[in-house]
C-alpha cells in the first residue's frame, strides 16, 4: 500500500493496570482503510504504557510501512498526520481490562483483510 492509498487509520486499544506495581500496560489493534478494498489490520503486543502511549505507538508502527516518507523520518502527532497527509485517524481506548484479554505475542501482526472481498 502506498501512503497516498491510505485514508484511514483506526485505531482500537485496551488497557491494564497492574494494581499491585502501579504500572499500565496497553495492546491495540490498528485498522488501515477500514471498510476498503485494500484494508490491513494490525495488532500491536502489550507492552508498557499509559495516557496516550497507545496512540503514538500505534501511529509509530504504521509509519515504518511508509519508510520513505517524513512521517517516519520524524516525530509527527495525530494532528501533523491528519493535516499533511489528510488521513482521519480515530483512536478508542478501554481501561480496566484484564491482562488476559490483550492480544499477547512478541512481533507484531500484520492482517490483510481485504482477502474475502
Amino acid at each position: 500500500m502506498k501512503l497516498s492509498e491510505l485514508k484511514t487509520i483506526d485505531i482500537v486499544a485496551l488497557g491494564y493496570r497492574d494494581t499491585v506495581n502501579g504500572n499500565s500496560y496497553f495492546s491495540s489493534n490498528v485498522i488501515l482503510n477500514n471498510g476498503l478494498k485494500n484494508c490491513i489490520q494490525l495488532k500491536i503486543p502489550f507492552q508498557y504504557g499509559y495516557e496516550l502511549q497507545y496512540l503514538s505507538t500505534s501511529l509509530d508502527e504504521v509509519s515504518k510501512h511508509f519508510k520513505r516518507s517524513e512521517w517516519f523520518k520524524r516525530y509527527m502527532n495525530k494532528s501533523m498526520i491528519e493535516e499533511k497527509y489528510k488521513i482521519k485517524i480515530t483512536d478508542k481506548i478501554t481501561r480496566g481490562c484484564k491482562k488476559k484479554e490483550l492480544f499477547h505475542n512478541r512481533d507484531i501482526k500484520k492482517i490483510k483483510l481485504s482477502d474475502n472481498k
